[in-house]
């Protein structure tokens, strides 16, 4: 029976049993997976780069991938990789767009010369330092991310520092003093951070923004939280003399009173390469403002802002010294002072031997007549000056008479800002005229500059 079976059948013995395997084969695939198609298998070097992402952290494998390749590990790395592992491994900005977005809402990058890389460290970097509480924050988080972002800091602005935390014990007996002595006996001894311990490392740090002040700090509002201590000073004199990279540095709102001011710019004499100093909305006095005018003599100041201060009359003069010998020096900002006419007259003086400064700033530092006319023959004689402020003096109706005639021979000025000096209408538009007519004549050459070039 089996020998007519078999001889009935087309297929020999071997072909039967091969076609019945292929049969239970395709039954097989089309039972337990109808979707099934070779297109679905990855390729072994898909399999790889999703290998090489998920063990990234314990192998890092990137420069030794294609242009291709790498890109696809870039795109699927977490943002939440150490620092210490991506810092100098991976350059692409499309990485650092990742890592900023997830962290901050707000990110403009246009503010760090479109670089993400840059904004990523430079904010980090802030962040540490806002945060950071003497005695409290091992310095090491600093030092350790130093060398990591050395390259890409370029500027920081630090718009918070804090104080130690007081023990209760000794805020306990801070309080007990207050009631068997003066508060003005009362010597605090606040320090914050120490730039000493950075500045030096971060090679490319160009500016450097300072507040010392507390954000946020509600009913626990104390002023100690808000004092630039001797101590602070003297740390920030060494680091700002080591940081030879430095361009710009700006200290402000944080009570800088003239013994700080000197000993700050007693180390930034010789400065190599600062060009713009920031001290507006503190407390500097006239001697302060002498140790601004010997800088002034030794360093290459650019931009000089000291606006809202209490620099006087003798303060003025020692300025206008400096100025009068200055020849680097493109901009003085000296609005919320009060030179008075002694200080006005000394400048408008040194003014005729100054051929650099093109912008000055004068408003609201209680000026009158004789700081006007002293200014209007610098108005007829100097070609440098661009701008002049001049708002907020009690100037009157005859210094106004004195700057239009000063104006009627000047070809250079074109922003001249007058408001709420008491100068009449009719100076006030002849002014104005002279100013429009100098705007165009700037605008002429400006265009004919640009095609020959």
């Amino acid at each position: 029976m089996a020998t007519e079976t078999m001889s009935e059948s087309p297929y020999p013995p071997v072909a039967k049993h091969n076609l019945a395997r292929s049969r239970s084969k395709t039954r097989w695939i089309i039972a337990e997976d109808p979707d099934w198609s070779l297109a679905l298998v990855p390729l072994l070097s898909q399999l790889c780069l999703q290998s090489i992402v998920k063990n990234f952290e314990k192998k890092p494998i990137l420069e030794e991938l294609g242009p291709d390749h790498k890109d696809f590990v870039l795109e699927r790395l977490s943002p939440s990789l150490p620092l210490h592992l991506t810092a100098n491994l991976i350059s692409d900005d499309g990485y650092w767009k990742r890592c900023c977005n997830e962290r901050w809402e707000l990110c403009d990058v246009s503010k760090y010369g479109h670089s993400w890389k840059r904004m990523f460290f430079e904010r980090h970097l802030e962040n540490i330092i806002e945060l950071f509480i003497p005695d409290l924050t091992d310095p090491k988080t600093v030092l350790d991310m130093a060398p990591l972002c050395k390259n890409y800091v370029k500027r920081l602005d630090i718009s918070q520092l804090l104080p130690p935390i007081k023990e209760p014990q000794q805020a306990e007996e801070e309080d007990d003093s207050d009631l068997t002595c003066d508060s003005d006996s009362y010597v605090t001894s606040v320090d914050h951070f120490d730039f000493g311990i950075l500045l030096n490392k971060l090679t490319n740090l160009e500016e450097l923004h300072l507040v010392y002040r507390v954000k946020h700090c509600g009913m626990n509002f104390e002023w100690n939280l808000f004092e630039f201590t001797t101590r602070d000073c003297e740390c920030l004199a060494k680091a700002l003399k080591a940081c030879k990279t430095l361009k710009l540095l700006r200290l402000h709102q944080s009570k800088v009173e003239d013994e700080k001011c000197r000993l700050l710019v007693k180390s930034l004499l010789d400065h190599p390469s600062l060009r713009e100093l920031d001290l507006s909305y503190n407390i500097i006095g006239d001697r302060g403002a002498r140790a601004i005018g010997k800088l002034l003599n030794r360093s290459k100041l650019e931009t000089l802002n000291v606006c809202n201060n209490n620099i006087r009359g003798p303060g003025g003069q020692a300025l206008a010294h400096a100025l009068s010998k200055n020849s680097t020096l493109l901009s003085l900002n000296l609005r919320l002072n009060c030179l008075g006419d002694e200080g006005g007259q000394a400048i408008g003086q040194a003014l005729l031997n100054n051929s650099t400064l093109l912008h000055l700033h004068l408003g609201g530092n209680e000026m009158s007549e004789p700081s006007a006319n002293a200014l209007s023959k610098v108005l007829a004689h100097n070609n440098t000056l661009k701008s002049i402020n001049l708002s907020c003096n009690r100037l009157g109706k005859d210094g106004g008479k004195a700057l239009e005639e000063g104006m009627s021979h000047n070809t250079t000025v074109i922003e001249c800002d007058i408001r709420l000096t008491e100068v009449d209408q009719e100076s006030s538009v002849c002014i104005n005229q002279v100013v429009r007519t100098n705007q165009r004549k700037a605008r002429k050459k400006q265009a004919q500059e640009s095609k020959t070039k």
